[in-house]
């Protein structure tokens, strides 16, 4: 199927030809019709699967005409959890909106940089804002834009922007927007948290799950190595000596654990280093450049990297601290792989942090098998988790089914009322 047959107009379909793409993915097939017909959606499909050109050539071909000579009010509006998606969805769009007759204004705002020059950016107004909640929120107190004209809202990584960090702010945001508006809401993932949101805030969606089938799966060959926590950086320079990595990225747990892991693999001759939130937006931007220009051969970086960020021909993605989450192993592994690309995911897995990949797996349906790699073969012996007490077993313990409910312990309470009520009465 075209993208001509989905109902786009054909300057639309010329841009997105342009940009290299014949066919449009399923989600973008699935996704572009009824947005185009004006319905919220509710669209989750794996990462890599072009989620943002499914959002954004409806957005586009549906934004009124600019009257001439008028201020440009916010007609549409991308929340996006970061500042990398944030300017990667900006590209596109604006590649996407010069092909128009009229070609909408489109501004991208993030924080991490002055504010001022986004200020001045806004004079006159934009038809598309692209942005991270804070940064927008900042914007609108100096009295830089307003969304009282917004027609569409877009949630892109709807799961991430409803963490803790995000939540409140988010909230504030959708106050100030007009109740009468379409809502377009992707993700890679769905938890309960974005369903509550969803039922709140969407009128009659599409829904839209886009499942992996084999021929739709990223081609993502997945690895377990076992090895001792003091080992790690050792063995991350092993394997890229060994293997030869050019352009792989390498999840920490911490800024602190990337900025020393990366000092020493560069001490070593492995041209790697730190991409965290503590710098600067131009120092992350340049890093970004130069691993994409072959600069770096190992970027070790926070989760910050884990979402929206498209690097060509990533080969490889290590989990040299595991995720705290499935979901986020999901996101960490769909950096690579991608565009029809094959890739490897590998996790250190040491004794300590077994019982909580082998969560992972569940969560995920996955089973890996362990490597052991000669010459880092681990001493270190997984913990035996402790027994559950008889207390435990017969009274409030920890087996799911068998504890007292809270309406359990209500009746109990009540019935020891009941009961100290007769005794007065006798």
């Amino acid at each position: 199927m075209p993208f001509s047959a989905l109902g786009l107009c054909p300057e639309l379909v010329h841009a997105i030809g342009a940009l290299g793409f014949s066919v449009p993915t399923q989600i973008q097939a699935e996704a572009i019709p009824p947005a185009l017909n004006g319905a919220d959606l509710l669209a989750t499909a794996q990462t890599g699967s072009g989620k943002t050109a499914a959002y954004a050539l409806p957005l586009l071909q549906r934004l009124p005409a600019a009257a001439p000579d008028r201020r440009r009010p916010v007609r549409a509006l991308v929340l996006v959890p970061t500042r990398e998606l944030a300017v990667q969805v900006g590209e596109l769009l604006a590649e996407l909106a010069a092909a128009l007759p009229q070609q909408p204004r489109v501004a991208v705002v993030y924080g991490g940089v002055s504010i001022n020059p986004q200020m001045m950016g806004l004079r006159g107004g934009a038809e598309v804002v692209v942005a991270t909640p804070g940064r927008l929120l900042d914007l609108i107190e100096h009295n830089a834009l307003r969304l009282s004209a917004v027609e569409t809202l877009v949630l892109d990584e709807a799961d991430r922007l409803l963490d803790l960090g995000f939540a409140e702010e988010l909230k504030r945001v959708l106050a100030l927007l007009p109740a009468r508006r379409q809502n377009l809401f992707f993700s890679a993932t769905f938890p309960p948290e974005v369903e509550a949101l969803a039922q709140g805030l969407l009128h009659e969606p599409v829904r839209i799950a886009i499942a992996a089938t084999d021929e739709g799966k990223p081609d993502i060959h997945q690895r377990a190595i076992r090895v001792d926590t003091s080992r790690r950086t050792a063995l991350l320079r092993h394997l890229q000596k060994e293997h030869g990595w050019k352009r792989a990225l390498v999840f920490m747990a911490t800024r602190y654990a990337a900025e020393t892991a990366a000092d020493k693999l560069y001490k070593n001759g492995v041209f790697a280093t730190a991409f965290h939130g503590d710098l600067s937006q131009g120092a992350r931007q340049q890093i970004l450049d130069e691993f994409k220009t072959g600069r770096w051969d190992l970027l070790l970086t926070t989760d910050l990297a884990a979402r929206g960020i498209d690097i060509e021909a990533m080969g490889v993605v290590v989990n040299y601290d595991l995720p705290r989450s499935a979901v986020d192993y999901v996101h960490r592994i769909g950096r690579t792989g991608r565009a029809g690309a094959s890739g490897t995911a590998i996790s250190f897995v040491s004794a300590s942090t077994e019982a909580h990949f082998r969560l992972i797996e569940k969560r995920n349906g996955l089973a890996i098998p362990r490597e052991t790699i000669a010459g880092f073969e681990p001493v270190e012996v997984e913990a035996p988790q402790a027994a559950p007490s008889a207390e435990t077993l017969a009274g409030t313990g920890g087996v799911k089914g068998k504890r007292p409910s809270k309406k359990d312990k209500l009746r109990a309470a009540a019935a020891l009322a009941a009961a100290a009520g007769d005794k007065t009465k006798a």
